[in-house]
Parts: C-alpha cells; sequence; structure tokens
C-alpha cells in the first residue's frame, strides 16, 4: 500500500507471469500483516464462498386484550406483536481526530526488503537496473531495442511493471528476452517485495543484467528502494524541458538520466541544455545519455555504459 499518494495494491490484487501463464493468484493467496510492533506474519487465506443463505424471521405473538368502557359495556381485540431478533448496538463516541503517518513504517519494510534483494543480486553478480518514467517516454522502446542491439553479448531478463495487460512483456519476449509481467492492479509503482517474487520467478543467470521497467509514474517510484545498482530515468524530448523541477525527488533518486526522442528536436521547442540544467540543479551527480530509440542515434553511447556498468 501507498499511503503518500493513496493508491492501494493487496496482495491479491498483484499478478506476476510470464507471457501466456496463468497468474500466480489462485483461489489461496498469501496475506502478510504487519504488526504495531514491526513484526510481519503472512499467512493464506482460501476463498471459499458461502452460499448459504441467511433470514431474518419476525416472530408474530397475537395477545387478546379485553377493554371495559364507562357505559359498561366491553369489547376484546388482539395486538400483534412482531419481535426483530436481529442485534442492533448503536454507539456514539465522540472522539477528537487522531493523525497517523504511516509512511515511514512502510518505507523502512520496504528498504529491508530492498536491501535482501540487493545482497541477493551481488551474490549473483547480477546488475540490477530500475528504469523509471511518466508514461510514453520510451520505456519499452529502449528495452526491446537494447536486446536486439546486444544480440546475446551480454544475457539480459526484464521484469516489467504495470498495472494491466501483459502488452509490454509480449513485446520484450519478442524481442527475445526472458520477461516476468507485474500488474499492480492500482498500484502506482513497484516495491521490493514485488521484485522479490517476480525475480524467483524469472531466475535469471548468474552474471546478468537484470532490466526493471517500473510502473509509468514519476511520483511514488521514486520512493522504494528495489535493491537495484542503479536508476535510471528516462525522459524524452516531448515531455517539456522542466520536467525534473516538476518532479524533483524522480531526478534526486537517479544515477543517470536518458534523454531519448533527440530525432525529434528539429521540429520541437525543446531546449535539451536547459533541461540538462534544470536537471543538475537538482542532482550535480546526475550524467546524461542523449538518443533516439528509433533512429539509433546515440545509441552506441546507451550500450556502452550498460556494458561497463555490467563489467563485461
Amino acid at each position: 500500500m501507498c499511503d503518500t499518494c493513496g493508491c492501494t495494491q493487496p496482495d491479491d490484487a498483484v499478478t506476476i507471469r510470464k507471457p501466456g501463464s496463468v497468474p500466480d493468484h489462485g483461489l489461496e493467496h498469501g496475506h502478510t500483516h504487519t504488526h504495531a510492533n514491526g513484526t510481519t506474519h503472512t499467512h493464506a487465506h482460501d476463498h471459499a464462498h458461502d452460499h448459504g443463505h441467511q433470514h431474518e424471521h419476525e416472530h408474530s405473538h397475537g395477545h387478546g386484550h379485553t377493554h371495559t368502557h364507562a357505559d359498561g359495556t366491553t369489547h376484546t381485540h388482539e395486538h400483534d406483536h412482531a419481535h426483530d431478533h436481529g442485534h442492533q448496538n448503536t454507539h456514539d463516541h465522540a472522539h477528537g481526530t487522531h493523525s497517523i503517518t504511516i509512511e515511514t513504517d512502510i518505507l523502512q519494510k520496504n528498504n529491508l526488503l530492498a536491501e535482501r534483494n540487493r545482497g541477493w543480486f551481488e551474490a549473483k553478480g547480477i546488475l540490477a537496473l530500475n528504469l523509471v518514467s511518466s508514461p510514453g517516454s520510451g520505456k519499452t522502446s529502449l528495452l526491446e531495442r537494447t536486446i536486439r542491439e546486444l544480440g546475446g553479448r551480454l544475457p539480459v531478463s526484464v521484469i516489467e511493471g504495470d498495472q494491466q495487460t501483459m502488452n509490454d512483456a509480449d513485446r520484450i519476449q519478442k524481442a527475445g528476452a526472458p520477461v516476468v509481467q507485474v500488474n499492480t492492479g492500482n498500484g502506482c509503482h513497484l516495491d521490493a517485495d514485488m521484485v522479490h517474487r517476480a525475480f524467483r520467478d524469472l531466475n535469471p543467470p548468474d552474471g546478468s543484467v537484470l532490466l526493471i521497467e517500473n510502473v509509468g509514474n514519476l511520483v511514488c517510484p521514486s520512493l522504494f528502494d528495489l535493491g537495484e545498482a542503479k536508476r535510471v530515468v528516462i525522459m524524452s524530448v516531448t515531455e517539456g524541458e522542466d520536467k525534473p523541477l516538476k518532479y524533483p525527488n524522480m531526478f534526486r533518486s537517479a544515477d543517470i538520466c536518458v534523454i531519448n526522442k533527440i530525432d525529434l528536436l528539429p521540429y520541437l521547442d525543446f531546449d535539451l541544455p536547459k533541461a540538462k540544467e534544470y536537471a543538475l540543479q537538482v542532482n550535480h551527480h546526475l550524467t546524461f545519455i542523449d538518443l533516439s530509440v528509433k533512429s539509433g542515434e546515440g545509441f552506441d553511447g546507451w550500450l556502452a555504459w550498460l556494458i561497463e556498468q555490467a563489467g563485461k
């Protein structure tokens, strides 16, 4: 659950699957509960449906009553008393308003899981990259061309994050890389536990590159460490050069900025030097790679950086 933005993705709303497979959530779902003292436990719920009907009965009891009038005459009539045996307890408590901040606990738990992921990646010599951007910047296209251009020189596996559909995973599979799709339901980001579940299913080989395409969103994914070695923020020249100022947390948390679609620069008012200036105001350690996935311009620089990071 992301209480920063209000989105929710309960465990049984998140699906992790490979193209052509059945989602991993069946009739039984595991749920993890975090207690006030910080401890957690997980148990499974079996979704059994009770189709029994519950009826609420009214019992009518006839009681005869005889009334004597002032003139001495009498008459008898019955009252029908209907008893509702449902119990209704209404408690009206007036309490003061209390605000409880729980983002810290959620992020602390995520960070612990992220460290577990990071240790696993390091032990297996896997370079894990977290690719983040707004929708439409070209993350999936970048991955497709990366897989094809590498041509097996560097083993690549992909975790795809999206709220719905298998579209991106299908594209990655056609490009030639093993892939697992994580559908987050209403969730607007991946978290460390989702990535852990996905890479267990994916089982990337030792010494490979794991590319994690996060959900398209420049807000909440900036808060969640996945255990990656590097965070790559991707922006395109169609978005406006002030993106780093509008979403500073994302650019501040990134290690490298890829600026895509530079083939469109002659047709746009995008100021490339200004975009970099704004990004460096937020994060003066940020480095840049300018490229066009479509034309291939600058793509060798991206591949060279990737191979260098992988130590190959």
